[in-house]
């Protein structure tokens, strides 16, 4: 068997520190967090920046992402024909709902964002597609553990880290949390991901009746939720919005 080439694989690892987390790092935190000396680390760095796959702010020196991979990215996400279905679908949720939306898909023991619809206000926010997040406390990955088996498989493999007070991690009760959305239809995520952040979630389903995806609505606590629960309508415009994506994808009524 060939081996695998170590500096394509640094370059790789590279790329996904930059994708997660911290928008922007230092040298010291990349070489860091890979293990690698800081001079091998500034190389792949420069040679990555050469190519345009990632960026370095002349203020600080920070790295970041670049406009090379975004592009790349682009014509990816382009020919995904769920993200393709579900993009008028939620430009309508988030204006109706005037929170923020996102499309996720399951990817490597975590959720991939698809496709992220800005809160329809003129709030600075940041671009989320491509970035990851856990199965075990969101809302996209709680709807995609209780439908998809692959999910349910690998969140149970994965360490389902705290991050706040709110987070679940024990197994009886994740369970009976994939129970419950599964009985109702939907997932929440009240502050268990982040301090003052609540999202809603439903599945999409393509023409084989399998889960394929989820789309959410996220936003500052005071807004989506009244009191301590989500706002049904709220709730009902997720569901709505999934079960005529799925339709589009050809799985019919639900």
């Amino acid at each position: 068997m060939a081996k695998n080439i170590q500096s394509l694989e640094r370059a790789a690892a590279m790329l996904r520190l930059l994708a997660g987390g911290e928008r922007r790092l230092g040298l010291s935190d990349i070489a860091s967090s890979l293990e690698l000396a800081k001079g091998t680390a500034h190389g792949i760095l420069r040679t990555l920046q050469a190519e345009g796959f990632v960026e370095q702010d002349p203020a600080s020196g920070r790295y970041q992402l670049g406009a090379e991979l975004l592009r790349l990215g682009n014509s990816y996400l382009d020919v995904h024909e769920l993200r393709a279905r579900a993009l008028v679908w939620t430009d309508d949720l988030a204006r109706s709902s005037g929170e923020s939306v996102h499309l996720g898909v399951l990817h490597k023991h975590g959720v991939l964002i698809v496709h992220h619809v800005f809160r329809p206000d003129d709030s600075r926010q940041v671009l989320e597609i491509g970035a990851m997040q856990p199965l075990h406390s969101t809302a996209l990955g709680k709807v995609l553990s209780a439908y998809d088996p692959v999910a349910h498989t690998e969140v149970l493999e994965v360490e389902r880290k705290v991050f706040t007070p709110r987070t679940v991690t024990g197994l009886a009760e994740f369970e009976s949390v994939l129970d419950h959305t599964r009985a109702r239809g939907w997932a929440a995520d009240v502050e268990e991901t982040w301090e003052g952040v609540a999202s809603v979630a439903a599945p999409i389903h393509d023409r084989r009746r399998m889960p394929v995806g989820a789309i959410a609505i996220t936003g500052a606590v005071e807004r989506v939720c009244d009191g301590s629960e989500l706002r049904s309508e709220l709730v009902a415009a997720v569901r709505d919005c999934a079960r005529a994506v799925s339709r589009d994808l050809g799985a019919g009524r639900f």
